[in-house]
């Protein structure tokens, strides 16, 4: 069971201007529900419209988002091909896609990041063991990603989120473990957004709120706890 978020000094000596929005939420239901469904398509509709502000240059790799996830991606080993979880959204609605309907969570959490042009990360409280870091890791922490099915560790280096029992999300915020993932049955999670400019700062502030307000019409429950870790405060404890 989690029982406290922290951001490693490692992460800050990296990114000393660095933010990250941290939200525990209990009362979850997550089965999928016809009931619901239509809304979920309109919020996926309306933030990738919403998503259209931060596209429009070429090559996609020179859209303001991007840009800024690609340089910080530079400042540490990653694993090849490796992107923040907001350009992979983006690149999708670059592409004309359009965003099916996946779970209650996973729709409200994708519509606002396409909203706001910021990476959302979630995992299962239950599942997590003691502290849950980010920070520089060392290789060969445990870790499946999601639909995997075999081991694909931590490198040397590497900026990830990790617990008591390896880790949780690699290279930033770009693959989930499976260890971790919330499920249909999942009723508790911990929301991450990283930022590492002010700008990013701001819009995940916005993006935190408006998660928020969609928890409580979706889930009928509001936030356990909210913070905003930095450098002079990068703890947040469960309970």
């Amino acid at each position: 069971m989690l029982e406290k978020v922290t951001v490693d000094n490692s992460f800050w000596d990296l990114f000393p201007e660095a933010q990250v929005n941290i939200m525990l939420v209990s009362g979850i239901d997550n089965h999928d529900s016809d009931d619901n469904l239509a809304r979920r398509r309109k919020l996926l509709r309306e933030g990738s419209d919403k998503a259209e502000d931060f596209l429009g240059a070429s090559p996609f790799s020179k859209n303001q988002v991007v840009d800024e996830w690609r340089k910080a991606y530079q400042q540490f080993k990653k694993k090849k091909g490796a992107r923040a979880s907001i350009e992979a959204l983006l690149k999708r609605i670059d592409k004309g896609e359009e965003l099916r309907p996946i779970s209650p969570l996973v729709d409200v959490y994708n519509s606002v990041s396409l909203a706001h042009g910021v990476p959302i990360g979630i995992e299962d409280q239950e599942k997590l063991a003691g502290t849950m870091h980010l920070g520089l890791v060392h290789e060969g922490l445990a870790f499946r990603p999601v639909g995997a099915d075999k081991e694909e560790p931590t490198l040397e280096g590497e900026v990830a989120w990790y617990d008591d029992e390896g880790a949780v999300c690699r290279c930033l915020n770009w693959r989930d473990a499976q260890r971790t993932m919330l499920d249909e049955d999942s009723t508790k999670g911990v929301i991450v957004i990283e930022s590492v400019t002010a700008e990013q700062a701001q819009r995940a502030s916005e993006a935190m709120n408006d998660l928020a307000g969609l928890l409580e019409e979706f889930f009928g429950i509001k936030p356990d706890k909210s913070a905003v870790l930095t450098k002079d405060e990068p703890s947040v404890d469960v309970d």
